[in-house]
């Protein structure tokens, strides 16, 4: 099945780049309100279901036995920067569980918000694994094994409790792969689980209206939801889409970006749980084509509308900063 064109890159007038993609848009039941392309091909939802990955901290009384505030737990669920408040959460993250810098297995790279990295580089100093996009969730990892006496040693190896816990929730949330060619590895080491469109998308739906999870799950899935509309910035961080979108609207969208052009989201007022792909990975054409879900199914006030315009109209721009091209939605979405 051939995926619909959903995203243009307008340049002179003429359409110099066209996105397909698949969107899935899904009720607690697992009912499909929107299906736009091949939703049912296993994919890699990457970074996007980090709020289900996050679920055993909260699950297991281990964040309140730490002491877990809002900013720990929406940094838990980020693709951060880099940023100096990042990196400070997620160093406080890891002394709560009585753990440094050394205890993080997810690798070493520069700040990927470039002033910050800039910053390092004027300062004279080289970045840590508090740098890396993922240090909260890996920080999570380490509170999770910590809070119940466990070794968090080898943490991201898929047989280790923790990371068995966390591939529990992840394929009870949306049927992903738990062993197999499904099961391939992330970019900061720990196991990425494949999982249908539709299925990750009904899983966003659970967890956005708790319909369908226990009570314990269900109160988890609240508390994530609250912790990053408190605290939106400390989910990705300046200048990004995830950060910026949570800012507008609260707790009316819970959203959250993977690696190659993955993006899903929870709409709990209205029960609806989304998951995208853009097929050549593009994140310009994925943040167009959720900014364009959103503008289709949720009502707007006129300020949220004003607000998501530029995210429906993004302007491209050369190092010159002159205009030189727009991406539009297309296909359906359009």
């Amino acid at each position: 099945m051939s995926n619909p064109v959903l995203a243009e890159l307008i340049r002179g007038g003429m359409v110099e780049s066209r996105h397909s993609g698949a969107v899935a848009v899904s009720d607690p039941e697992g009912r499909l309100v929107l299906a736009l392309g091949d939703v049912a091909r296993p994919v890699f939802p990457r970074s996007a279901v980090k709020a289900f990955q996050a679920l055993p901290l909260l699950e297991s009384g281990a964040a309140d036995k730490l002491g877990l505030t809002d900013a720990d737990i929406a940094l838990a669920v980020s693709s951060h920067g880099g940023e100096q408040r990042h990196v400070e959460t997620a160093a406080a993250m890891l002394a709560k569980a009585g753990r440094d810098v050394g205890t993080l297995e997810c690798g070493v790279h520069a700040p990927s918000f470039r002033p910050a990295a800039w910053a390092l580089l004027r300062a004279g100093e080289e970045p840590s694994a508090l740098h890396n996009n993922c240090s909260g969730k890996h920080a999570g990892f380490i509170c999770l094994a910590c809070a119940g006496d466990r070794d968090p040693h080898g943490y991201i190896e898929a047989g280790h409790p923790v990371m068995r816990e966390v591939m529990g929730a992840v394929n009870e949330m949306s049927g992903a792969a738990l062993a197999g060619d499904g099961v391939g590895i992330d970019g900061c080491s720990i196991p990425t689980q494949a999982a249908p469109l539709a299925g990750v998308a009904r899983g966003f739906a659970r967890f956005g209206t708790g319909i369908h999870l226990g009570p314990g799950r269900a109160k988890a899935a609240a508390r994530i939801r609250r912790a990053a509309a408190a605290e939106p910035f400390l989910v990705a961080g300046t200048k990004r889409f995830c950060t910026d979108i949570m800012t507008i609207f609260g707790e009316r969208v819970f959203v959250k970006t993977g690696a190659e052009g993955v993006f899903c989201a929870a709409f709990p007022e209205l029960g609806y749980g989304i998951a995208l792909k853009c097929d050549d990975g593009g994140t310009r054409a994925a943040e167009l084509m959720m900014a364009g879900v959103i503008a289709k199914l949720l009502p707007l006030s006129d300020s949220e509308a004003q607000a998501l315009k530029r995210f429906l109209e993004p302007v491209q721009k050369n190092w010159n900063g002159i205009e030189v091209g727009r991406l539009r939605l297309a296909g359906a979405l359009a």
